[in-house]
């Protein structure tokens, strides 16, 4: 039902078009058309103005059926309007106050139909909705839109003029360690890097033969100097900011030269971060296993990975993650694939880089039946805490989720069944004790753990992963067994009892 008093909403979220079509249908309603449509969608009303203090006035129509006649006849033109996504359902005809007005209501157009625009020319006539008013796209917003419109994954393409020495190995080793703890005796397993990389789509073969990278295939595990020369836009910045007055107190950014800087290591490295402030249950599973990974574990690793699978590459402005102390904001070039609406709901899934969600997903890391924006809302209203804010901009197109973490410590501690009490072991920095968590959570499926193992769990160095074990091992926590390249740790005997387990 129509509602005059409930214009103001529409017009609050930028999706209210009024014109007063007196001598026909003005010109501009094909921008706003095209507006809309690129952007969230909105409502044109024909034969309403809009008073200086923001009111609407009704001024109707003197003959709504031509007018109606005439905007079917303009959305099926295609030297006029590149394509009509309109139904019946769209183009309705009122009687508000005794008086005829035209309806519009646009839908936000589907990524395979974008660019809409007016003429013959996407690059002359594609126009987006900011604020109030109707802006021309650029040229490189334009050229995203058509990126977007294919259905076949584009991180799949082969770089021919790359050859498999962009890749770092040690990266691609880590990878393969995870995959391995996470899919014990996979097919896969015993071939080399390079038919690795074929079965997985981080390489390929072109037409003479010769195995080159793909586009997933650099950026989960190239060199970022290599991945700049395809994606000179390509930079990935994480951020803590623990002081309102200074820019940042730690950061991990790509080009530094101090890492790889492709997108899985700074996934582990992030993540590291993000769940450092996360108190574990003391919870126990079968008598054996403790519980450390908890759902606000799991919606961090989503939210996370939601982030670097879905950014566009060759956007602006690269990937930037922001930690502070009552929020995290996660923001990547590019827009959402399917309505935020729908998203959130859950049940659809659209990915901008399928290949690189495979990868994550042999890792067990990724949603791809569209479950993972529901499952952090699901995880943030069962805390109690702010919902998490899902916004797109444009100009340049980005998407950005808020997730506002709860002042209040304690709010953390939920019976257990997300987050629980801390776990504390004198003289031990949290961060810390969350690796060793790691490592007896993995002890309790596993008879044994080596440092390979702790380096593709933890993404650590290998003298790094060589201090955690024999930290735990001089505290009398795990056994060494075996030299050098053959050594290995196993659980000491008073951790099979669950009252001894560390607190």
């Amino acid at each position: 039902m129509f509602d005059i008093n409930h214009l103001n909403q529409y017009k609050e979220n930028n999706c209210l078009e009024v014109k007063l079509a007196a001598g026909g249908l003005p010109k501009s309603i094909w921008e706003t058309y095209s507006s809309f449509a690129n952007t969230e969608g909105g409502i044109i009303l024909l034969g309403v103005s809009e008073k200086e203090d923001g009111g609407f006035v009704i001024e109707g129509l003197e003959n709504p059926e031509k007018l109606q006649k005439e905007i079917w006849n303009t959305l099926y033109n295609m030297q006029k309007v590149s394509r009509n996504i309109l139904s019946s359902r769209h183009v309705e005809i009122l009687n508000i106050q005794k008086k005829q007005i035209i309806r519009m209501t646009v839908p936000r157009a589907d990524r395979r139909d974008k660019p809409i625009y007016i003429g013959a020319n996407p690059f002359t006539g594609t126009f987006r909705r900011s604020g109030d008013g109707d802006y021309h796209c650029t040229t490189d917003e334009v050229k995203t839109m058509l990126r977007d419109q294919g259905d076949s994954e584009s991180d799949i393409t082969i770089i021919e003029g790359m050859d498999l020495d962009v890749i770092d190995y040690d990266t691609l080793s880590r990878y393969r360690n995870r995959m391995k703890i996470n899919l014990p005796g996979h097919v896969w397993e015993d071939f080399d890097d390079v038919q690795f990389m074929l079965r997985i789509g981080a390489a390929g073969r072109s037409n003479d033969g010769v195995v080159h990278p793909t586009v997933a295939g650099l950026l989960m595990f190239g060199k970022d100097y290599e991945i700049n020369r395809e994606f000179p836009e390509y930079f990935l910045d994480y951020r803590e900011v623990t002081d309102m007055h200074e820019r940042w107190s730690d950061r991990i950014c790509s080009g530094t030269g101090e890492w790889s800087g492709n997108i899985y290591d700074f996934f582990f490295r992030v993540y590291n971060r993000l769940i450092q402030d996360i108190r574990v249950p003391f919870e126990m599973k079968n008598g054996l296993e403790r519980i450390t990974d908890t759902p606000l574990h799991k919606a961090m690793r989503e939210v996370l990975a939601n982030c670097v699978i879905h950014a566009d590459y060759r956007g602006r402005q690269g990937v930037v993650i922001v930690k502070r102390n009552n929020e995290i904001s996660l923001s990547n070039p590019g827009s959402f694939r399917i309505d935020i609406r729908d998203a959130v709901v859950g049940g659809v899934s659209d990915p901008r880089n399928g290949t690189i969600l495979k990868m994550f997903n042999l890792i067990n890391i990724g949603e791809r039946a569209g479950s993972g924006v529901p499952l952090i809302c699901k995880v943030w209203h069962t805390l109690g805490w702010e919902e998490p804010e899902f916004k797109e901009s444009f100009h340049p197109e980005r998407t950005t989720v808020r997730l506002r973490l709860n002042q209040n410590k304690n709010a953390y501690v939920n019976s257990g069944s997300l987050a629980g009490t801390r776990v504390n072991e004198p003289g031990v920095s949290y961060h810390i004790q969350t690796q060793r968590n790691t490592v007896l959570n993995y002890l309790s499926t596993h008879d044994c753990i080596t440092t390979t193992e702790v380096m593709s769990l933890l993404n650590l160095s290998a003298t790094q992963g060589r201090k955690v074990l024999r930290d735990l091992a001089e505290d009398g926590i795990l056994i060494s067994l075996g030299h050098n390249k053959n050594r290995r740790y196993v659980k000491a005997p008073a951790l099979d009892r669950t009252d001894e387990t560390i607190e």
